[in-house]
């Protein structure tokens, strides 16, 4: 009992101070005294604006719209749109249960009583901030390409920056749907907020992050020398190539040593290639390539291989009043000049030979100096040495021992022409032929005749 009346003694009952005076226990203690009851309670209930930031806790996502607990009296919702600046996004791929993020309230309340917020522009607001001060700090933004649009790409930096088909490489490219997914660094270029404008450049970006390496590259280039690489665009005047470190250009005229309408005739994007280096300009950054200069010249396989006094089979390819022009290799002319078409006097080419007509004719000069061949008709008509490349197609039993074509013609049965040329050449011998004979038949007017009895 005595137990008991302890414990009611020291938990229910005051006490006794120094002088024996009873002290009562303190049931509640009186903290509000001065206290305005109406600002604490304002102060237990948030209150918001349009416009205000708040950070809140995900609760509830759908698919539709996601539920933030931001100690409000009722729990905010982001509509789907407004959780990213990428368009048609799954709300779970955004946000997950539990995470806090941050919005800005667009509503106070909607036609339930719940407070709209936006992730996607409380993003904006902050991105902005970011990306001005990038801006004057000449710095590079990094972001995830979302989108392929008319003209560029739209890249994910917090808001939608636009980075046009022409800056996203140091060459313009075709094919842009690969860089979705993509992270990328940029240059920004152009920013307007009241347009909700950014533009974007990766080439600014590449050309400063490898002005260094181009300058070690090109001090390595040396004219003359030869490299591999790789055709990475075909254009109208030419065709670049990957290098391996810079793109350099083949221009048209030295694609080919025989005469091309457009460049795709010789490469396609893609080709390995080898090429001569021919310029490297320092100041402008530029390579300048040859393709040809990497293979044979015709014309000078054709100088080292003829003779003059040869004949050789060509077509005509082109008139002009002084005479006409004669293809006797592939990329190779000679001119038959009017004084040489034949042994009587020619007013005009088309006297004696029609454009695309096959003809025999004899080689009079070669000027490897200025690259140019004289030709023969009327020549040709005395015979002589055939160029070596006809003689496999003939036989070796229609020449003699000096290369003149020995052979009869097509009637006298001693071979079988198996080319237009073979048949051309057999022909035009058998006329000759056929002519000398009769000259042989024919008196000399200027011998008297035997007189008889």
């Amino acid at each position: 009992m005595s137990d008991g009346t302890s414990l009611l003694s020291s938990q229910q009952m005051g006490t006794f101070d120094a002088e024996g005076n009873y002290v009562p226990r303190v049931v509640t203690e009186d903290n509000l005294v001065g206290t305005d009851l109406a600002s604490l309670v304002g102060d237990s209930v948030l209150e918001f604006d349009d416009g205000d930031l708040v950070t809140g806790t995900v609760v509830k996502i759908d698919h539709d719209e996601v539920l933030l607990d931001i100690g409000f009296k009722s729990e905010g919702v982001i509509p789907s749109r407004e959780l990213s600046i990428r368009n048609d996004v799954d709300p779970a791929e955004i946000v997950s249960l539990g995470e806090k993020i941050e919005c800005l309230v667009l509503m106070k309340e909607d036609k339930e009583g719940r407070l709209v917020l936006s992730k996607k522009r409380a993003q904006y607001e902050k991105a902005w901030a970011n990306i001005e001060e990038l801006k004057n700090r000449d710095e590079v933004v990094k972001g995830v390409v979302i989108e392929v649009v008319k003209g560029g790409l739209i890249v994910d930096i917090g808001l939608r920056g636009f980075l046009p088909a022409s800056l996203v490489e140091l060459r313009r490219v075709r094919e842009l749907q690969p860089y979705i997914g993509k992270t990328v660094e940029a240059k920004i270029i152009e920013l307007d907020r009241n347009r909700n404008n950014v533009v974007l450049s990766r080439r600014a970006w590449l050309e400063e992050t490898q002005k260094e390496q181009r300058g070690d590259f090109l001090s390595n280039l040396k004219p003359g020398e030869r490299r591999h690489g790789v055709i990475s665009s075909v254009v109208n005047f030419g065709a670049f190539v990957d290098l391996g470190g810079m793109d350099g250009l083949i221009h048209v005229s030295e694609l080919s040593w025989k005469h091309i309408d457009h460049p795709s005739q010789v490469v396609t994007v893609g080709d390995e290639v080898d090429v001569e280096v021919l310029d490297v300009d320092f100041s402008k950054e530029r390579i300048s390539l040859s393709l040809k200069a990497t293979q044979s010249d015709p014309w000078q396989v054709f100088a080292d291989s003829h003779a003059v006094g040869q004949l050789v089979y060509g077509r005509v390819t082109k008139l002009v009043p002084f005479g006409a022009f004669i293809q006797v290799g592939e990329g190779i002319e000679g001119l038959v000049h009017i004084s040489e078409m034949a042994a009587h006097h020619v007013e005009s080419p088309e006297q004696v030979v029609t454009a695309g007509e096959e003809l025999w004719v004899k080689i009079i000069e070669l000027d490897t100096a200025r690259r140019r061949i004289s030709l023969s008709i009327k020549q040709a008509a005395d015979g002589g040495e055939v160029a070596e490349e006809y003689h496999e197609a003939f036989g070796s039993h229609a020449y003699d021992a000096d290369g003149n074509y020995i052979g009869g013609g097509i009637e006298l049965g001693e071979f079988t022409p198996e080319t237009e040329a073979q048949a051309a050449w057999a022909e035009y011998a058998t006329e000759v032929t056929h002519k000398a004979a009769d000259s042989d038949a024919t008196p000399d007017a200027t011998e008297a005749p035997v007189a008889t009895e």
